[in-house]
């Protein structure tokens, strides 16, 4: 059969990668198309358009690219008509997929969602919209069949495929002294800044990630280098502090650090699932509006999943004002040294594994989609 697969950042790519790995060793003849990155690609999936022409974020960011928005969706559209699948998988992404939805359905192509856009943490009445133009949901937290059975939509889940990405991630026995020879680090203990995979992240967060760098001699500060940036992008940023960036080891610079500081998204459970401590940094552009704007559409009580999935706050989150260099500094050194705060947060990261289950779900995502795509044809 032939799938059409968007994903629009980084963290969708990787999950998308494994469930087209998961869709071809099921249905040997796929057929794979979309929109996302490079593992996507290596997996077997012609990409039409990379994430990283496409990824857009902040409410005020977004108000001033809606023609290039609406220019990508169009091209979407078009080249789903020209290509006619079987069936389109959107991956998380909401704010793109949605839209894209429409028209899809409109074609008569059925329409699958893997991953859920986070409509519980701010625009429920999307459930709506979900409803109407999206034939079945798979989503990757149990607290998401929850919600979406308050509103009648049964949706269905096999557990977390980060689970299935760091268990299978390569060096996994590597040892600290390894990982410092072979990236040629001086081998202090190494405080970790995954500052996200998108420009407006880079521009808000890491400057202030970066005020740590003078409070910490004794450690080496190193950024996981992301996918879709390279050293120029990093380098307006760099100019006067002494830091090193690591590219395509993620993983394996988190799993080796000391601590971490962490763009809320996808990496929060990431390091949660890797074990590292870490503060959860999150700011945008706009002040004191953006900040308003925030409290006034999030809906959850948390930002970062480790303490959604866990229903309570298992890691700091600094948020907007509240992320600055004097709070950065306190939370930071909580956890950099053996200590309760540090204890609490590995117990907390030890509930949050064992509600995200077994491996292997990315696989199982992938069978139950060739069988409801098996009933779709009939």
């Amino acid at each position: 059969m032939k799938y059409y697969v968007i994903a629009g950042e980084a963290s969708g790519d990787l999950h998308a990668s494994n469930l087209i790995k998961g869709l071809r060793k099921f249905d040997s003849g796929a057929e794979v198309r979309g929109w996302g990155g490079d593992l996507m690609r290596e997996s077997g999936c012609e990409i039409v358009r990379h994430y990283k022409d496409t990824a857009i974020m902040g409410f005020l960011t977004v108000l001033k690219n809606l023609d290039k928005i609406k220019a990508n969706i169009e091209a979407c559209h078009q080249d789903i008509l020209a290509w006619r699948p079987d069936v389109v998988i959107l991956v998380d992404y909401g704010g793109f997929n949605l839209r894209v939805a429409k028209f899809i359905k409109e074609a008569g192509i059925p329409v699958f969602y893997y991953i859920s856009p986070k409509i519980w943490a701010w625009n429920t009445g999307r459930v709506k919209k979900i409803k109407r133009l999206v034939d079945r949901m798979f989503v990757i937290f149990p607290f998401e069949v929850d919600f979406y059975a308050r509103y009648d939509y049964p949706v269905q889940y096999a557990g977390n495929p980060l689970v299935d990405a760091i268990h299978d991630r390569p060096f996994k026995d590597e040892t600290f002294n390894e990982f410092v020879r072979v990236n040629g680090l001086s081998g202090k203990p190494i405080i970790a800044l995954v500052a996200g995979s998108r420009s407006q992240e880079l521009k808000h967060v890491l400057p202030k990630m970066l005020t740590m760098v003078k409070h910490f001699p004794g450690h080496e500060f190193v950024i996981a280098g992301a996918p879709s940036m390279s050293d120029a992008d990093y380098a307006p940023y760099l100019q006067d502090v002494k830091v090193r960036i690591i590219y395509g080891q993620t993983y394996r610079l988190v799993r080796q650090a000391r601590a971490a500081l962490v763009t809320s998204g996808t990496a929060t459970l990431e390091t949660a699932i890797l074990r590292t401590p870490q503060v959860v940094c999150y700011s945008g552009e706009g002040g004191a509006l953006s900040y308003f704007l925030f409290k006034t559409f999030v809906k959850v009580k948390y930002i970062s999943l480790v303490n959604l999935i866990a229903g309570r706050e298992v890691v700091t989150e600094l948020l907007m004002q509240k992320l600055n260099e004097k709070n950065l500094l306190r939370e930071l050194s909580l956890i950099i040294s053996e200590g309760e705060k540090r204890d609490q947060m590995l117990a907390g990261y030890d509930e949050v594994n064992e509600k995200l289950g077994d491996a292997g779900a990315s696989e199982r995502f992938a069978r139950m989609m060739i069988d409801e795509l098996s009933r779709f044809r009939g």
